[in-house]
């Protein structure tokens, strides 16, 4: 892989960590604002609510910049989101420095993908995604927990302080080794590739990627009370199996690329109902604390082994024209299924057949996301786009 892929993942996994490491400094946060644990739980929503709205009005915005602009933009407004939030005088003040960091995350992850992709040959191009978003994976193993313990040692500012400075550090190898590209023709805007990117084959590529993805989080974002409460786990377990769960997904992203290179279609397909059977299966694996281990390693493997292929799937609907657009608001539609996923959860906690029945449920999530890609293969294959260009009587003829 060429270089500067390395610099597209030191920037992933800067995001990474500022997005994830605030789920063991909650307490901490809550403590010195003066706010329960669920309105410090509000700082998550808040993030991902911020890569919805910023992935796809960033894109559009900087819609006929190069690329490479753009991502040394995003990654100042990275680099100075997290300085205020370690600065932040109050609880309001720190969740709208996280909505504003949360505004470079899909864009940077959207075109990132695009830049990973004209890096490497055609035959790579799934593979160098999946590279890129290995400092997502890194940061879960790696960053997270160093974040999270820096921030216990020295308090929860001491982390965002830390992150601000591996922002500093990917601006400036993004600066050096990204190479230079033009800007976009005049002729092409925001307006024309919104239309590129509202074709139904990609919206539904964007569905697939929403459902997908909220059954992954309807369990995990529950995964230590899971831990403790139904399998029976002490506390302090939770964080060393967290630590399978990051092996997996380094695992599982680097392979779903490698086969999304060679079979794009058969690995969407496969990899989300990889993922249905490992939730349905897990169901009965909770029941022993070793199978418990090896599935949250499996639920990691099968959650990032469709990162790729889905990426790589709404970029090829692009076809071209939207790419940019199209790519973040893929990224948006993972942090939409993460809320989702999450909504659904509680749901079935609080009124459904509660917290051990979660995994079943979230199963049936990605089996939908199947049948929507199924069908949007199905479409594309058996109605010719060029019928629709024909004038109406000679449809009729």
């Amino acid at each position: 892989m060429p270089i500067a892929l390395y610099a597209l993942t030191a920037g992933a996994f800067g995001i990474g960590v500022t997005e994830f490491v605030i789920m063991g400094l909650l307490l901490e946060v809550g403590v010195e604002f003066g706010v329960s644990i669920q309105a410090a739980g509000g700082l998550i929503s808040g993030y991902a609510l911020g890569v919805v709205v910023g992935a796809p009005l960033l894109t559009a915005m900087t819609g006929r910049w190069p690329r490479k602009t753009v991502l040394l933009g995003l990654m100042l407004i990275f680099t100075l989101g997290n300085a205020a939030c370690a600065l932040a005088p109050s609880y309001g003040f720190l969740m709208a420095a996280r909505v504003l960091t949360a505004f470079a995350h899909g864009t940077f992850f959207g075109v990132g993908s695009v830049v990973a992709t004209g890096l490497v040959v055609p035959d790579k191009r799934a593979s160098a995604i999946a590279f890129m978003f290995t400092g997502l994976t890194l940061a879960n193993i790696l960053g997270v927990p160093f974040g999270t313990w820096l921030g216990q040692a020295f308090g929860w500012r001491a982390t965002f302080w830390a992150v601000a400075g591996v922002g500093v550090v990917a601006l400036g190898v993004i600066g050096f080794f990204v190479p230079r590209d033009r800007a976009v023709q005049s002729g092409s805007d925001w307006r024309a590739d919104l239309v590129a990117m509202a074709r139904r084959p990609v919206l539904l590529g964007l569905l697939t990627t929403v459902l997908g993805y909220a059954g992954v989080f309807a369990v995990f974002t529950y995964i230590a009370p899971l831990l403790t409460q139904v399998v029976g786990f002490d506390a302090t377990a939770v964080s060393p199996i967290l630590l399978v769960f990051g092996v997996g997904l380094v695992a599982g992203n680097l392979l779903g690329g490698k086969l999304a290179d060679r079979y794009l279609v058969p690995t969407v397909l496969g990899s989300l109902i990889a993922l249905a059977v490992v939730l349905g299966l897990m169901t009965f694996a909770l029941h022993s604390r070793v199978l418990a281990v090896i599935f949250v390693g499996l639920l990691g493997a099968s959650a990032f082994a469709t990162v790729a292929p889905l990426q790589m799937w709404v970029l090829e609907k692009a076809q071209g024209a939207g790419q940019s657009l199209a790519s973040s608001f893929n990224i948006a539609a993972f942090n939409l299924g993460n809320a989702i996923g999450a909504w659904l959860g509680g749901v079935v906690i609080a009124y459904g057949p509660g917290l051990s029945s979660i995994t079943w449920v979230a199963a049936l999530v990605p089996l939908c996301a199947f049948g929507v890609a199924l069908a949007a293969i199905r479409l594309e294959r058996g109605q010719p786009q060029v019928a629709y260009a024909k004038p109406l009587h000679k449809l009729c003829d």
